[in-house]
């Protein structure tokens, strides 16, 4: 842990801070300046695709010819976010697993609120699906949003009965649109990337007419049994830190296997930070581990999981 990196970072987030009450239009244009500024290392390949009728970008290595795929869904409160701002993190992520990944572009409210977004995941993961890659070669990841749309995805396709991937991997998991979460006003003080104000401006572009409480939408309230293991890292300098709490404490409760790493000193989504934080890359170091035990212990075969071979 090093306090000076921490310190540092901190004060870097806090000069480049995001009105994330503002205008979406301009919200957006400010978050993808932004993120235009992160390098993409050499190495990393990226092109377009189209998974299940949904918009990607394919992330891969030079050189390395990946049967895994992480499907990766991006934040940005299913308001702002795109596919290509998270490169150089999934850059990262498929440098340390093998895999390659799949992040998702994935539409965004107020434009197209719920249910649009958990529709676009679904139709990717069952278009992976379609193309004959097993589910125990597939895991799920995500940031923020992203992370609660991974929680939301696998609920909404063990219910229709989908096989379920190997594992989901949840960096700062935006799990509960009600906002009921205590660390939202504890953490406030020390969290230099989201506010609540930020946040309750921006529920309503994704809920729309629907209930935020519905477990579609905010995941923390949903029956999570049957759902594969997971991993949720959070830092301790977040408002979102009591989203993660709870959802490992649910998850827990329900025979999930769940493992839960809280960061002490760490922003909002830290692992995007690997070259200016060591918490960072020792975060994804251990997320590479995880995702890959769960890519080999799960079974290769879609035909063993489907609904229709259990009949």
């Amino acid at each position: 842990m090093s306090t000076d990196q921490q310190r540092q970072l901190d004060a870097i987030l806090r000069q480049g801070a995001l009105d994330t009450g503002g205008d979406v239009q301009t919200l957006r244009a400010a978050f993808n300046a932004l993120m235009a500024q992160v390098p993409v290392p050499a190495d990393v390949q990226q092109n377009p695709v189209e998974i299940g009728g949904v918009a990607g970008v394919e992330v891969t290595i030079q050189g390395n010819a990946a049967e895994d795929v992480i499907l990766y869904l991006h934040g940005g409160v299913y308001v702002i976010g795109t596919a290509a701002s998270t490169v150089p993190l999934v850059g990262d992520l498929v440098r340390r697993t093998g895999a390659r990944a799949i992040t998702l572009e994935y539409r965004l409210g107020p434009e197209h609120p719920y249910p649009a977004a958990i529709d676009d995941a679904r139709a990717a993961y069952e278009g992976l699906l379609a193309q004959g890659i097993a589910p125990g070669r597939i895991a799920f990841a995500g940031e923020s949003a992203g992370g609660g749309l991974a929680v939301a995805t696998l609920i909404a396709s063990r219910e229709a009965g989908t096989p379920l991937p190997s594992c989901g991997f949840l960096m700062s998991p935006y799990v509960d649109l009600t906002l009921s979460g205590e660390t939202l006003a504890e953490r406030q003080a020390l969290d230099p990337v989201l506010t609540p104000e930020g946040l309750r401006v921006r529920v309503p572009d994704y809920v729309g007419g629907a209930d935020a409480s519905d477990p579609h939408i905010s995941p923390i309230f949903g029956d999570l049994s049957g759902l594969p293991p997971l991993l949720i890292q959070v830092g301790s300098h977040e408002i979102l830190l009591s989203d993660a709490l709870r959802l490992a404490e649910r998850a827990a409760l329900s025979d999930v296997p769940v493992t839960l790493e809280v960061t002490p000193g760490v922003p909002h989504v830290f692992q995007g930070f690997a070259g200016l934080l060591d918490e960072a890359g020792a975060a994804l170091d251990r997320a590479s581990d995880f995702v890959t035990t769960q890519f080999a212990h799960s079974p290769t075969d879609v035909r063993q999981l489907s609904p229709t071979s259990q009949s």
